[in-house]
């Protein structure tokens, strides 16, 4: 495993993402009705990784493995074996409502992708949208938080996503705040 590297935020980063996001709604049709640039890489000067984060919601997972495998090998992901996103601590969900798909292309002339699919309404669909949307609403948060991702990966390159799991879990937590008061809805 590579060791992370975090970039200073590219402001071509949401262009890449909208030409990536159009060649997916053409590929993947009707049944991706909802597609967004998401994470670090989706909030203007946040530093971040130098992959971006997509995700098309949907209303069945199965149907989207069986008919978004084929179109999605020939744009060039491929489908890794993660099934199901982290259970924040302290949620009691059914470890069944935090499902995903997850395909990631590398090489692609408009960057790395990770392509997170995720049931439309799920926890985790509405966890990945809050975080973005607090994140661009508190640019006070981004120098902090790229300086925490920073030295997470110098420290434990290799527990870098384990480790960064409950910090995020603790920005959704002051999000949820957040949200109730501004009425957000994802």
């Amino acid at each position: 495993m590579s060791k992370p590297s975090i970039s200073t935020y590219d402001p071509r980063w949401p262009e890449h993402a909208a030409r990536l996001i159009a060649r997916l709604r053409a590929a993947l049709g009707t049944e991706a009705p909802r597609i967004e640039h998401i994470g670090s890489t989706a909030v203007p000067a946040l530093d971040a990784k130098n992959i971006l984060d997509l995700q098309v919601s949907v209303t069945d997972l199965n149907m989207a493995v069986a008919r978004f495998d084929e179109p999605l090998r020939e744009l060039g992901f491929e489908r890794l074996p993660y099934d199901r996103d982290h259970i924040p601590a302290g949620r009691r969900d059914d470890p069944a409502s935090w499902a995903k798909r997850f395909w990631r292309c590398r090489g692609n002339p408009d960057g790395d992708v990770n392509l997170h699919i995720r049931l439309v309404g799920s926890p985790n669909e509405r966890y990945a949208l809050l975080f973005r949307d607090w994140m661009r609403a508190h640019p006070e948060a981004l120098a902090p938080y790229a300086a925490m991702k920073r030295a997470l990966a110098a420290a434990a390159p290799d527990q870098y996503a384990e480790v960064k799991d409950p910090i995020v879990d603790l920005v959704i937590a002051v999000a949820e705040k957040w949200a109730h008061e501004t009425m957000w809805s994802a």
